[in-house]
């Protein structure tokens, strides 16, 4: 029987024209965000699960390397992979651009969901929704498969003809007032604003991913 909670999936992106390279290349001390993120997601879940379009880059760490399966259709194509590997029920999905990564949020998010049917666990923010820093189920899979091959793509659309799980600003920002959580990194300009004052980090034992070419 798999775990309810034991997968954890980092989305990597393509090039983003905002930012001018690859999001997944974002370092700091040397080291690249991605890999930090599975470092610290490994205290909470037994695999970590990266979806991207070139894992020769990721050969010497200890994730679980997988690409699209139904390409070009955007987050939704990331998140059913994700969940077509994943070993457990629920699904924690980040994307790789979000560089606050919160674990009592996380754990808060869990127990939220145990013992529930619910499909998803989204937090709102006003009239919109945070789709990463937040969890996905397996079951959803013929469902997107389905969503998807009548051409539809878009991930709030879809959400909401699901039994979706919905976790209030208000009891979000008591794990994270200023709402860093949900930070993601756009621009060149985001990324040495959060580089200058971010906290540090650590990195013990980090793993290395090999260089593009």
């Amino acid at each position: 029987m798999h775990r309810e909670f034991g997968s954890a999936v980092i989305l990597a992106g393509g090039k983003s024209r905002r930012m001018g390279f690859d999001k997944q290349f974002l370092q700091i001390k040397n080291h690249y965000l991605l890999c930090h993120h599975g470092e610290q997601l490994a205290s909470l879940f037994d695999q970590i699960i990266v979806v991207t379009n070139t894992p020769e880059l990721y050969r010497d760490t200890p994730f679980v390397l997988v690409s699209d399966e139904i390409c070009n259709k955007g987050p939704l194509g990331g998140i059913h992979i994700g969940l077509k590997t994943a070993t457990s029920r629920q699904v924690y999905f980040l994307a790789c651009d979000m560089p606050n990564i919160n674990l009592d949020y996380i754990r808060f998010m869990q127990q939220r969901l145990q013992g529930t049917t619910a499909n998803a666990c989204i937090t709102r923010f006003g009239d919109w929704i945070e789709p990463f820093n937040a969890f996905y189920a397996r079951d959803l899979v013929p469902a997107i498969e389905d969503y998807l091959g009548r051409g539809h793509h878009s991930l709030f659309q879809f959400l909401k003809e699901r039994d979706t799980h919905y976790i209030s600003e208000a009891e979000a920002r008591r794990y994270s007032p200023d709402w860093q959580m949900f930070l993601n990194l756009n621009t060149r300009e985001d990324f040495e604003r959060w580089r200058n004052n971010a906290p540090d980090l650590g990195y013990n034992n980090p793993h290395r991913v090999a260089e593009p070419r």
